[in-house]
């Protein structure tokens, strides 16, 4: 009913075009606020693998330290070797002082196309046979491994290159220098645990760290008299 005198009131709904607008206009905030997320997404993930590439590279240099640390000595073995590819140690147990000795070996290999840094390292041994053989295995795992000495290897991190150098007579050297030695006394010299240890290692890039990285091991007993 109309009453005579009073404005009639006229009902405006949105126009088609207007609908479009608002719709191509949701449209885009939904799509800026995807990015948004994606993109702290992949902040996230890389911050992750920044994390976990740091924490790895961490705990191999921790356990290199705390090989060398725990060297053991044997009548007529070798305590440590380096035969241009890998670093042989024989190590005690320090978790379980009753468990037996390890031989354990690090390496540089190149898997699928990439060079890893490897750790490698034998059960528990209590026999001298156990000893000699697992020193021998260890060789052989850092020439050409087998794929039974894969299972017991660990990766650590991507790497192009690596360096040892042994600290003796207060220089640094490479430990296959015969420069001034007869064989007899290298040997001799050999068989003896350096003063220290140096790790140079090259790292791959694309990893959190990359570049030259550098660890000094000293022999816990220097300057002890032992």
């Amino acid at each position: 009913m109309t009453h005579p005198g009073l404005p009639r009131l006229r009902v405006k709904g949105f126009t088609l075009i207007e609908l479009l607008v608002a719709i191509s206009l949701m449209a885009l905030m939904a799509a800026l606020s995807w990015r948004g997320l994606d993109g702290m997404t992949r902040a996230q993930t890389q911050m992750r693998r920044h994390s976990d590439d740091v924490l790895t590279l961490q705990a191999g240099l921790a356990q290199w330290g705390a090989d060398l640390d725990a060297l053991a000595t044997q009548p007529n073995t070798p305590s440590l070797d380096w035969d241009g590819r890998a670093l042989r140690l024989l190590r005690a147990s320090t978790a379980m002082p009753g468990e037996g000795l390890r031989v354990v070996a690090w390496s540089r290999r190149t898997i699928d196309g990439a060079g890893q840094w490897l750790r490698w390292q034998s059960p528990p041994l209590t026999t001298r046979a156990q000893l000699q053989l697992a020193w021998q295995q260890a060789a052989l795992w850092g020439q050409n491994p087998s794929d039974e000495a894969r299972t017991r290897e660990v990766r650590v991190a991507a790497l192009d290159q690596w360096q040892i150098f042994y600290f003796r007579d207060n220089a640094w050297s490479n430990p296959l220098s015969s420069a001034g030695a007869s064989g007899a006394a290298q040997a001799a010299t050999a068989a003896l645990i350096p003063d220290g240890v140096r790790l140079e290692l090259t790292l791959s890039a694309g990893q959190a760290i990359s570049g030259r990285v550098t660890r000094d091991w000293v022999r816990p007993t220097l300057g002890s008299g032992k």
